[in-house]
């Protein structure tokens, strides 16, 4: 899938995978290798990320069903959880410096194909 912040005219990812399933979200990115530039995984139903037994960091946007950003975490490192934000649907995890790099912030809206 390809995620771009319409707001910013900035490709976030074109190379995302969804975790739809329970068990696949739960595995998120763990024993995965570091994302490069322009991939990421979208976490369907969810509200808050944890870090435990990540060994690198990411940066996580927060999205409503709308596609709209309701919070950013820049730079979450290994071993470290969110914040839960209960505005959220799901959560777009980047590459550490993906959120500064494109000046992505709350309230921007995100397109999706």
């Amino acid at each position: 899938m390809h995620f771009r912040n319409a707001t910013r005219a900035q490709d976030l990812a074109v190379r995302a995978q969804i975790a739809r399933t329970v068990f696949r979200r739960l595995r998120g990115l763990l024993f995965s290798r570091p994302l490069e530039p322009g991939e990421a995984l979208y976490l369907e139903r969810c509200t808050g990320i944890h870090m435990i037994g990540m060994t690198y960091a990411i940066d996580a946007v927060f999205l409503d069903r709308l596609w709209r950003v309701v919070a950013t975490v820049e730079s979450i490192q290994p071993g470290q959880i969110s914040a839960v934000y209960s505005q959220a649907y799901g959560c777009l995890e980047l590459p550490a410096g993906t959120i500064a790099a494109t000046a992505t912030a709350v309230g921007d809206q995100i397109e999706v194909w």
